[in-house]
């Protein structure tokens, strides 16, 4: 067998093709330009503008002028200056703020107050052209003053409804006030609150302050509406102090209203009465009332006419047949025997409309009561549990409060907890209507409060859970 120098000797074609091929190969090898790929530009800018100048110097003291100018290291951008910019104290008049190339111009509109400090506070508004990496939080102080005052209040807001936070409200601050003050007049300091529900004033005088939190519906900065989520401190605060920080509890007195005008839609009226069940599957929860929603309001309800029965038709006990406050709701309560087979049986002159209409026919319905299996056992111990305040253990999906069991002892065990998962809340009933209340700012009373469980619980069928819980 002849090798591939063999065939390039003997035939002067191949031979030609042979050096053809290796020369390429031989160059390929060793030249660095025959690779195909992409430049690499360097690693990305990850760091934020860096401010080099600012004229007048930052934490300049006995500041007479209205003009101060930052100086950065590269090309900035600065975005949604009103949402993200926070001037204290809080001005009159907001100053005009432009940025061009490297640089950022700050003109104040304000007379400014003697003997103290302000600061302007960025917020995330100040970013680079190229990447949008964020200068997080930039900060220019001054005084009118022969100093900066530096005196600091941290606290936190929580919503008394649910227990949790709300990084979209304002954290009000204000000087030698009235508790009118600040439904008629805007704050003299006001900062943001952050997500996890705290807040953090600087730069303070000594003095004594009261202070508030606030979701700014109208965009005025003070309380002007039940509808807004509102806060209040019951006493006045000293600062500086040694006191623990202030924590507020938010709530809407009232329900907002929407300015939209109703959505009428002209429905063919249906003249028949009808209904249907709460039933999933034909199943009836054992913890539950059967209900049956109908239609139309009903004006007369025989609950005589409405029995339960077992499959020998012998009528079964019921505890009690009410009516909601629509009138549509009749609900049935029963204690329910596990995996039983029942009836419904409804008469058709059980209920009548306003309009004397009734049901077009009797009717039956079969179903059967849900298994023990079927339901998860939770046994739940609380630490630090004030029963005093008469506590409500609330088991909530969504925004939807699904159960609610009042508590009487720091060991709570329930065998029949229907199977999904929950978030759990305690609420403090303290006026022991089951049912939380909002504050009101005229009396001077607090909301309800509400203690929220971080951990969600998650119950299964036939399986058994057991949750120490230190409030």
């Amino acid at each position: 067998m002849l090798s591939i120098p063999d065939i390039a000797m003997k035939q002067p074609l191949y031979g030609v093709i042979f050096f053809l091929w290796f020369f390429y190969i031989i160059t390929v090898i060793t030249s660095g330009c025959a690779q195909i790929g992409v430049v690499s530009g360097g690693p990305q800018d990850t760091m934020p503008p860096l401010l080099i100048r600012a004229t007048p110097d930052n934490k300049t003291v006995q500041f007479s002028g209205n003009k101060i100018v930052l100086n950065f290291n590269e090309y900035i951008d600065v975005q949604e200056i009103q949402a993200n910019v926070i001037v204290s104290p809080y001005p009159k008049s907001f100053p005009a703020i432009s940025n061009n190339l490297k640089t950022i111009t700050i003109r104040l509109k304000d007379s400014l107050l003697p003997n103290t400090t302000y600061n302007i506070n960025f917020g995330n508004a100040v970013k680079d052209i190229n990447e949008g990496n964020i200068y997080k939080n930039l900060s220019y102080t001054f005084s009118t003053g022969k100093f900066i005052d530096s005196c600091e209040l941290s606290g936190k807001v929580i919503l008394a409804e649910t227990g949790k936070t709300d990084s979209t409200l304002w954290a009000l601050l204000y000087r030698n006030a009235t508790d009118t003050d600040v439904r008629t007049k805007k704050p003299t300091y006001i900062t943001k609150v952050k997500s996890d529900g705290t807040f953090h004033f600087k730069y303070l005088p000594s003095d004594r302050y009261k202070i508030y939190a606030l979701k700014d519906g109208d965009g005025n900065k003070y309380y002007s509406s039940k509808a807004e989520v509102f806060a209040f401190y019951d006493n006045e605060i000293q600062i500086p102090s040694n006191a623990m920080g202030p924590v507020l509890y938010a709530y809407a007195e009232k329900k907002p209203s929407s300015n939209l005008p109703p959505v009428t839609e002209k429905k063919k009226e249906e003249k028949k009465l009808l209904y249907q069940t709460n039933l999933i599957a034909f199943k009836q929860e054992l913890t539950d009332s059967l209900q049956i929603t109908f239609n139309k309001p009903i004006q007369k309800l025989i609950s005589d006419s409405i029995i339960i029965t077992d499959t020998n038709y012998q009528k079964q006990i019921i505890n009690n047949i009410t009516i909601d406050s629509s009138r549509k709701v009749v609900s049935i309560s029963k204690v329910w025997q596990p995996d039983q087979l029942l009836y419904l049986i409804i008469s058709k002159k059980s209920v009548e409309d306003s309009n004397g209409i009734s049901l077009s026919k009797s009717d039956t319905i079969r179903f059967t009561t849900k298994q023990i299996e079927e339901y998860g056992s939770l046994q739940l111990t609380f630490k630090n549990l004030d029963l005093t305040k008469k506590p409500i253990l609330q088991f909530v999906q969504g925004e939807t409060i699904k159960f609610r069991f009042p508590l009487t002892n720091n060991v709570w065990t329930n065998t029949l907890m229907t199977p999904g998962e929950f978030e759990i809340r305690i609420l403090y009933d303290t006026n022991n209507n089951g049912v939380w209340d909002a504050g009101k700012y005229e009396t001077k009373t607090q909301p309800e409060r509400v203690i929220s469980i971080p951990e969600k619980i998650a119950i299964k069928s036939d399986w058994t859970n057991e949750r120490e819980i230190i409030l």
